[in-house]
């Protein structure tokens, strides 16, 4: 087995590299998000260059956290092919150390960074983009964060209703720019609501500025519309919470919750599965890594193998994100889909690292 001092070596070797590419990416993300935040920021006084520059930082961390992954396998990458640059790969190899035991202390640094992401780093980065949405909310109006709309479907003695709102106004549990669509309780389409605002009061929503479209008569204007609903405050301003939002720890019960309203849980269980993989997917990147960078460095080909494997970081990237988008629409379990690229990903590896070192 690989030396305690030589392990301690690669692990301390590994650790500054990725680090340093993490910093690296987070500083770029933080430029970029900075210059985009500044262009936003023109129309409105109250945005000063200092504020921006503050709410820039603090939705930095949730953006570099999905890069994690890639600053793991070019970290590794580039210590695999310095050590090797420096002969250090060879003179190992000539005592006897074998590829394993190359990377089982890169292996044991990327869990523990995974770990660390998921328990420590994901909660402090989620409670960062809150502070940083409501900052965006005060500066530049109520909805800004939530451009994409919300969809509620909810169910209640008049039947299904189907609730789609811009935005929230944060001064109560107010919903903007809303569109109703009523179903009766067989489930036929009754009518078409469009209003300017909702509040949500005890057993009924309360809509203003109200158009409302039924097939087969004309359109009715009405200053007000009532619409019940059994759903509580606290359930409306869970659905406005994006599940890359929340916290690690507060995902299970914020689920749970969410099943109990009757709305769509999958999104938080989706997450949830994700963080809890994401020591794994950290180790696939080390094993893909380590694939392409274990040659030996005067052999040449080295942009060939950084080529490699860029393109199969990439490609487990663009996997895992269809793979989640499919457990999202529901085609796959949660579990399925948070943890199977991570699993393909370390067989892949170890598949073609027995073929290269073994035979």
């Amino acid at each position: 087995m690989i030396g305690g001092t030589l392990g301690r070596y690669f692990a301390r070797r590994f650790i500054k590299t990725i680090v340093a590419v993490f910093a690296g990416v987070f500083a770029l993300i933080y430029a970029i998000d900075l210059v985009e935040m500044l262009r936003r920021s023109g129309d409105t006084p109250a945005a000063t260059g200092l504020l921006m520059a503050w709410d820039s930082l603090l939705h930095t961390p949730i953006i570099a956290e999905q890069a994690l992954p890639f600053a793991v396998l070019f970290g590794t990458m580039i210590s695999f092919l310095d050590l090797s640059r420096k002969l250090e790969l060879v003179v190992a190899r000539a005592a006897g150390v074998s590829a394993w035991q190359f990377i089982a202390p890169a292996l044991l640094v990327v869990v523990a960074i995974g770990i660390a992401a998921a328990t420590l780093f994901n909660p402090m980065a989620t409670a960062m983009k809150r502070q940083s949405d409501r900052l965006e909310a005060k500066l530049f109006g109520a909805g800004a964060n939530n451009s994409g709309g919300v969809w509620i479907r909810q169910k209640s003695v008049d039947g299904e209703a189907v609730v789609h709102a811009d935005g929230r106004d944060d001064s109560g549990p107010s919903l903007i720019h809303v569109q109703v669509f009523n179903f009766d309780a067989n489930g036929g389409f009754v009518e078409r609501v469009d209003a300017d605002g909702a509040k949500l009061r005890d057993g009924y929503w309360s809509l203003n500025g109200v158009n409302v479209v039924t097939p087969g008569f004309d359109t009715l204007t009405t200053k007000s519309y009532l619409l019940a609903t059994s759903l509580t405050k606290a359930e409306v301003a869970q659905a406005f919470v994006a599940p890359e939002t929340v916290s690690f720890w507060e995902l299970p019960e914020l689920a749970a919750q969410t099943d109990r309203a009757g709305l769509n849980a999958t999104g938080y269980r989706l997450r949830f599965q994700e963080l809890l993989a994401l020591p794994l997917t950290l180790a696939a990147m080390v094993i893909v890594a380590a694939c392409f960078s274990l040659r030996f460095f005067r052999l040449g080909g080295v942009q060939k193998m950084v080529s490699g494997g860029v393109a199969a970081g990439f490609v487990l990237y663009v996997v895992t994100k269809l793979v989640n988008d499919l457990g999202g629409a529901g085609v796959f379990s949660a579990p399925v889909a948070g943890w199977s690229t991570a699993v393909v990903g370390c067989l892949f590896g170890f598949y073609v690292l027995l073929h290269q070192e073994d035979g």
